[in-house]
């Protein structure tokens, strides 16, 4: 039983360490991302967030049928499109 319960402790502490390193990926991208968007020129930038949008529209299975992932994903491209 001890072996057990050690057992799901290294694998709860191997999971949460890929979770802190998703984490920082994501933030990392994130930050690059906005630098990148605040260098480009006005016109740029509203045309890449019309294209981003247009390929997020296009994920969506169908108006009628919600999908939670597509939302999440959208909410957050468009926190960063929008700074």
């Amino acid at each position: 039983m001890k072996n057990l319960i050690a057992d799901l402790l290294i694998t709860l502490a191997e999971k949460e360490d890929a979770t802190r390193e998703l984490v920082a990926q994501v933030e990392a991208l994130e930050v690059v991302v906005t630098a990148l968007l605040k260098g480009m020129g006005e016109q740029q930038r509203q045309s890449l967030i019309g294209n981003i949008e247009t390929a997020l529209d296009d994920l969506r299975p169908g108006e009628d049928v919600p999908d939670p992932n597509i939302d999440l994903l959208s909410q957050n491209i468009k926190k960063i499109l929008h700074y």
